[in-house]
């Protein structure tokens, strides 16, 4: 039949993993860690915490071993430990999305500006497209891809040929783009508010933009070609 005190001490390690994963704040420095390594000051700012509970958040996904850390001169770096913890997050997403309503709320909430909510949209009536079309139309030249991720991120990886503009700085370089190419706009992944940004910013200027349907969470994960380097 089993003992089962170890049995119950097999489903404590499990649980651990579902301790480390029991904050919102945490699940959000996974989110920011699958763009690629970072130090702890840069994913405080990120993620708007103070350096000492960001610090005290990774020790105890470390601990679960789902992120890893690295010496970078002074500079302690962390990354994700490994692909399966980006798509262990990706999945918990999309179980929350299927089985709890509010998780759609809060997502179209955050994702919209109080003119979208008049029109059920996020961005207007804008369709966004799908990784396949966005791949077969820049293959074409029909489109400028455009990453507005901060730069760090896109030298970690990027889709191949897309621009790098951070969202913050596209006011100011909207002359950078061809004037005449509708723009796809992408970002960190499907609760990113980036390019949602971006799409909105470039149709008030009179551009032909739209965005592409996920971000590059999920690009990486369906392992679609990448590269990486500086823009």
């Amino acid at each position: 039949m089993g003992d089962a005190v170890r049995k119950a001490e097999l489903f404590d390690q499990l649980a651990r993993i579902g301790k480390a994963l029991s904050s919102g704040r945490r699940l959000e420095l996974l989110d920011l860690l699958a763009q690629g390594p970072r130090g702890v000051a840069d994913l405080a700012a990120a993620a708007g915490l103070g350096l000492t509970l960001t610090s005290a958040h990774l020790q105890t996904l470390k601990q679960a071993g789902l992120v890893a850390a690295t010496r970078d001169g002074t500079t302690i770096r962390y990354r994700l430990a490994d692909a399966d913890v980006a798509a262990l997050y990706v999945h918990l997403r999309d179980v929350a999305e299927a089985h709890l309503p509010d998780v759609d709320i809060a997502r179209d909430r955050y994702l919209s500006t109080p003119e979208d909510a008049d029109t059920n949209a996020t961005d207007g009536h804008i369709e966004p497209v799908g990784a396949d079309e966005l791949l077969r139309r820049a293959h074409a030249g029909d489109i400028v891809v455009l990453d507005v991720r901060p730069a760090t991120e896109y030298a970690a990886a990027h889709i191949p040929g897309a621009l790098s503009i951070p969202i913050g700085e596209l006011p100011a370089r909207l002359a950078e783009l061809p004037p005449n190419t509708e723009v796809v706009a992408y970002c960190r992944g499907s609760y990113c508010v980036f390019a949602h940004e971006a799409v909105r910013l470039l149709t008030a200027h009179g551009r032909r933009a739209t965005r592409l349907t996920d971000g590059m969470l999920e690009w990486q994960l369906a392992q679609r070609p990448m590269a990486t380097g500086a823009a």
